[in-house]
């Protein structure tokens, strides 16, 4: 994962690098619950403004940050590798807000909503100076969702409300935080683990807590009341919306048709690539049934939140035993992962977040529960090196550890098409390495591949309005509805049904991001091709990741041209 020293090669000093890291503090000045979800320090106490006003600030740094970067000299290698980085998010961002995309975010994953809660599990716990900060940002709650309901208010007014799924969706989360669904509140809970010592901050998280959990309360009740009658009852956001939105995600502009037509292909390939696997686990039944069993099966499964979290932590740990020093150079300081149950209340999928960037805080991956007691282990294996170790936790520490090689910008934002697109990348990785050799755990990682090419169909597929082609057997010629794709995802996903509805939700509500893996996959897998015809026998598989994953993160365009480039050394 490139020398151990690598984190020491002396600061790097240019007017791009400059400009980079101004733009970043100031951003995490306006935008602080950003800041703590990439690790960026001192502004924990404080929370992001969604008000129009908030929204219009941070345009306005976008602009003028474009406009510096438009005037800058170009030196060298490093400084165009970061000035591509911030000249494509910044693009980007603006075309997203001057389509008026921010002021009606709203969705049950990657939106403000969730933001301003989740920022509190990533928060310090130990000392009493912790507990102030906590205090203090939890006081800015109600604020922060009023702002949110203005900007609401505000599309709305301009005829562009969120989808009523969205809303509807998002409502339901709130209310499972604030105690209104048969569990406690999120934020009572929080506060309940302040162990004590000073009375006045004990009430002061105490008051704030309850705050906090009324304007959950009662923004849930006015999404049902006022807005979800507003809303949009669509949910395909059109080829327009849709084209800004994946260019966000992916750094690139890809054709969407081919796009789709390949996705097609990827699930047929993988299909009958897990009926292949499935034969070796119960020959001569079909898969339904094969996943009933490795479902059903006690002997692989684990039972209790503890259990599983446990065997999680323990296939983290091992895992960085073995790929340290074969496979990647692990530095000293991101071989430390946490495994964590995720709160109640948010989507069904498993998700990470990085450490801080000083490492006071390690990078955690978090696994939602469901509400379930079992958990049979055949799908967790591969989407644990996803979220982990060589997937994204491997990516996004080793940036925080270059800091003095990349600027602070590259260290803290995502990029998801390369993002997502190194993990299930990894996930390939530890299959062609041998890690997945039982064959209940090859399906599990065929499961996810299938998954991820399930999103490609149905995320262009309904958005855009194209028709299933007409040689499928699935509804033939028929074009895409959101009632088409949850029959679709019930019949092919093979999850369950509670999990692809949720899968459906976050689809409809975050157009072109579900695309980012496979399409980011399949951008990873084609620059390791390519330099593998380039070097020729000089070409190491190792010192590539290594190559590749220094740069830190870039548009899926970029990853192409820095991949090339490196092929012809």
């Amino acid at each position: 994962m490139g020398p151990r020293l690598s984190g020491a090669l002396g600061a790097v000093s240019s007017p791009v690098y400059e400009l980079s890291d101004t733009y970043i503090e100031r951003l995490a000045a306006l935008d602080p619950s950003m800041a703590t979800s990439r690790g960026l320090l001192g502004h924990d106490a404080e929370l992001t403004d969604y008000s129009p006003e908030g929204i219009a600030s941070r345009a306005e740094l976008d602009r003028a940050t474009l406009a510096e970067l438009a005037g800058q000299r170009i030196d060298g290698d490093r400084d165009r590798v970061a000035a591509g980085l911030l000249s494509e998010w910044l693009h980007s961002r603006l075309a997203l807000d001057g389509a008026g995309e921010t002021l009606r975010a709203l969705r049950i994953i990657g939106s403000p909503w969730q933001w301003t809660r989740q920022v509190f599990d990533l928060m310090p716990r130990e000392s009493e100076q912790d507990w102030e900060t906590i205090a203090s940002r939890l006081e800015r709650v109600p604020d922060a969702l009023a702002g949110l309901r203005a900007s609401l208010d505000e599309a709305v007014g301009r005829g562009m409300a969120p989808a009523r799924r969205q809303v509807l969706a998002c409502a339901e989360q709130g209310s499972t935080w604030a105690g209104q669904r048969g569990r406690r509140a999120f934020f009572a809970g929080l506060v309940a683990q302040y162990p004590g010592g000073d009375a006045a901050l004990q009430r002061r998280l105490g008051t704030a807590a309850t705050a906090a959990t009324e304007a959950y309360g009662s923004a849930s009740s006015w999404m049902r009341g006022e807005l979800a009658p507003t809303a949009s009852e669509g949910d395909a956001v059109g080829p327009e919306r849709y084209a800004l939105a994946a260019r966000q995600h992916l750094g690139a502009t890809v054709d969407l048709a081919e796009t789709y037509s390949w996705g097609w292909d990827e699930v047929h390939r993988l299909e009958e690539a897990m009926a292949r696997v499935a034969a070796k686990i119960l020959p001569g039944a079909p898969l339904p049934e094969v996943i009933a069993v490795l479902e059903s099966d006690p002997a692989r499964a684990v039972r209790g939140e503890d259990a599983l979290r446990s065997f999680l932590q323990e296939l983290i740990d091992r895992t960085i035993r073995d790929l340290d020093g074969t496979h990647f150079d692990i530095p000293a300081q991101l071989q430390k992962v946490e495994a964590m149950i995720a709160p109640p209340g948010g989507s069904a999928a498993q998700y990470y977040t990085g450490p801080a960037e000083d490492f006071s805080r390690p990078g955690r991956t978090w696994y939602p529960t469901l509400g379930k007691t079992v958990f049979p282990l055949w799908g967790e294996i591969s989407t644990c090196y996803h979220e982990g170790v060589p997937g994204h936790h491997l990516q996004i520490g080793q940036v925080r550890y270059l800091r003095d090689k990349l600027t602070r910008f590259q260290r803290a934002i995502w990029m998801a098409g390369h993002g997502e697109g190194w993990a299930l990348y990894a996930e390939r990785l530890m299959d062609e390495l041998g890690y997945l050799e039982r064959p209940e755990y090859e399906l599990g990682f065929l499961r996810g591949q299938l998954l991820r090419a399930l999103r490609v169909v149905v995320d262009i597929g309904v958005h855009l309005g194209l028709s299933i082609p007409a040689g499928e057997p699935f509804h033939p010629s028929e074009r895409w509805t959101p009632m088409l794709a949850q029959e679709f995802l019930f019949e092919r996903g093979c999850h369950p049904h509670d999990f692809m509805a949720s899968e459906l939700d976050r689809y409809l509500g975050w157009p072109g991001q579900a695309i980012a893996y496979k399409v980011g996959e399949r951008a990873w897998l084609a620059a390791r091709d390519e330099a593998r015809r380039g070097r020729g026998p000089a070409f190491d598989l190792k010192a590539f990741h290594a190559r590749m994953l220094d740069l830190g993160p870039m548009g899926l365009d970029q990853l192409a041209a820095e991949s090339a480039s490196w092929s012809r050394q």
